[in-house]
């Protein structure tokens, strides 16, 4: 509850005398990750991928007002890749992300290692979600109250791999518990216990228990301390690194997205206005919407 130091931005950016100003300003991500090496095969292909929401309906029930979130998005995203995914609030970011996981309908076609998601059966689907989990922004509202944080992590475990036995389960929890750096002692305890930057581990380790192939970050750093980002970041990196994961990450922090993204879109108005590897999207954005972003996040 104390001011510990103030001053002109430039002073306390460029010469903060605090040692927790310090780290805050070094807890800001830096650099940029390069391209994916080698040519690994297309995880996810996007193709035309339009999102509409019925706003007002007649009387029969025709739609007499659409609202168009997403207006035909082509993206690739290849094995092992993070795809940064960034836009101001309300530019179909996440509408996009949703149907790609298919919790939105959508028109246009989306394949899944070449499968086209909306052939496939309810059992292929049902075991496709095992191959594709998904870390929300909200770290206090996405876990449930009631449920134990051994309850959480291996849930998917209970529904996905039903004939591992209750002492097989746990152990698998309580190894994915050290992955994220959380103690055994956590298995019992519920969310409440926890600080916001804690949830969050909880609930990658609830995404990553099933070894996915493909994970959609929905905004997973929005709600935490900027110190507590960049300990998530370096998790995710580290877990990416391991298990050769795929990532799709959703954010309005461009500091964050350059950190951790090979590849990156942007998106205005459910369009995709830019495309490019995170380095060129950041040292030469192309265009005047690209530009404005970049200058508004980092010119401080």
């Amino acid at each position: 509850g104390e001011i510990v130091e103030r001053g002109k931005i430039e002073k306390v950016f460029s010469e903060p005398k605090h040692e927790y100003t310090v780290e805050l300003i070094n807890s800001i991500p830096t650099g940029t990750r390069g391209p994916v090496q080698g040519n690994p095969e297309v995880l996810v292909d996007a193709k035309d991928v339009k999102v509409e929401f019925v706003l007002e309906k007649s009387f029969f029930g025709k739609p007499t007002k659409v609202f168009k979130a997403v207006k035909g998005i082509d993206v690739k995203v290849r094995r092992g890749e993070t795809l940064g995914i960034v836009g101001e609030s309300g530019s179909g970011k996440s509408t996009f992300g949703k149907a790609v996981m298919q919790m939105l309908p959508y028109e246009g076609g989306i394949t899944f290692e070449g499968r086209d998601l909306k052939g496939l059966s309810k059992e292929e689907t049902r075991r496709l979600q095992a191959e594709r989990q998904i870390v929300f922004q909200d770290p206090y509202g996405s876990l449930s109250p009631r449920l134990t944080i051994g309850e959480i992590v291996g849930e998917g475990l209970s529904i996905h791999q039903p004939q591992m036995s209750g002492r097989e389960r746990i152990e698998r929890v309580l190894d994915v518990l050290e992955e994220v750096s959380l103690p055994h002692t956590a298995l019992n305890r519920y969310p409440h216990e926890f600080s916001g930057g804690q949830r969050q581990r909880i609930a990658i380790a609830r995404a990553v228990i099933l070894r996915p192939k493909f994970i959609l970050l929905d905004e997973p750093t929005s709600a935490l301390d900027r110190s507590v980002q960049v300990k998530v970041v370096e998790l995710l990196c580290n877990l990416q690194d391991k298990y050769g994961l795929t990532y799709m990450f959703i954010s309005h922090d461009l500091s964050v997205v350059r950190a951790v993204a090979n590849n990156v879109i942007v998106m205005q108005q459910g369009r995709m206005v830019e495309y490019g590897t995170s380095e060129q999207i950041f040292r030469e954005p192309q265009t005047e919407y690209t530009k404005r972003l970049i200058d508004a996040a980092f010119d401080l």
